[in-house]
């Protein structure tokens, strides 16, 4: 049997996905191709329309432009992105993640996600993916959890520069996987915004199955020798 995006990830975690916008984006082909002499498995790619959140950042055209082996993990912030997902799926991408508060219909987009075709392998399909911000109940994803295959914690408000690692979040996320594992379904719980070389260790304590992190990873001037850091930190707390 083919192995699809989901199982992929599942077998990753815990899976770091890297956040590419942090790179040198002049020199992108060169951070890509450390990237794939790594440990990880996944690229970030947090695309935001100005109005969902208040940066604006790339589209479709930059991510199917990123050539790579890593699964392509998109994270789309924007206002009502049904009409959006095939470009996005066209794109390449493998996991297409959603905003609980950026849709009327979350449950219709997350539904197109699961029947569309995977550009980069028919077999695999795309990973269903809810995101909720800071000031969002958790309860709020209860009605989709038998739509979803990852349900991420975003700790910072998304596109506000500045921001520390949202102080509940731990709390939170104890919530969030008492949610899931009550669901009966294999869903991934994740935290994404704020990971830092300061705190990747106490959430790693936090056992996700999957967390994104950028700046921390790329500012150090070693990439591979932070990835190494924070998968270590993440494997350890998973046994």
């Amino acid at each position: 049997m083919a192995e699809t995006a989901a199982s992929i990830v599942r077998q990753l975690a815990p899976a770091l996905s890297v956040g590419i916008l942090s790179a040198n984006l002049m020199r992108l082909a060169d951070d890509i191709a450390t990237l794939a002499g790594c440990d990880v498995g996944l690229l970030h790619f947090d695309v935001m329309d100005g109005h969902a959140a208040p940066m604006l950042t790339i589209g479709p055209p930059f991510i199917k432009a990123v050539k790579t082996t890593l699964l392509k993990d998109v994270h789309l912030i924007i206002d009502e992105p049904y009409a959006s997902i095939p470009d996005y799926v066209a794109a390449g991408a493998d996991i297409v993640t959603i905003h609980v508060e950026g849709c009327r219909h979350p449950r219709a987009a997350l539904e197109l996600i699961g029947r569309s075709v995977n550009a980069n392998d028919p077999q695999r399909g795309i990973l269903r993916g809810i995101a909720i911000n800071p000031g969002t109940p958790v309860a709020a994803i209860g009605p989709l959890l038998d739509v979803i295959d990852l349900a991420v914690l975003v700790a910072v408000n998304p596109g506000f520069s500045g921001q520390k690692f949202a102080p509940n979040t731990a709390a939170r996320f104890a919530e969030l996987k008492a949610l899931l594992a009550d669901s009966g379904r294999e869903i991934l719980a994740g935290i994404d915004g704020g990971v830092v070389h300061d705190n990747i260790e106490a959430i790693a304590a936090l056992a996700p199955d999957y967390v994104v992190s950028g700046s921390a990873l790329f500012s150090g001037g070693d990439l591979p020798a932070a990835i190494a850091k924070f998968n270590r930190l993440l494997t350890e707390n998973a046994k």
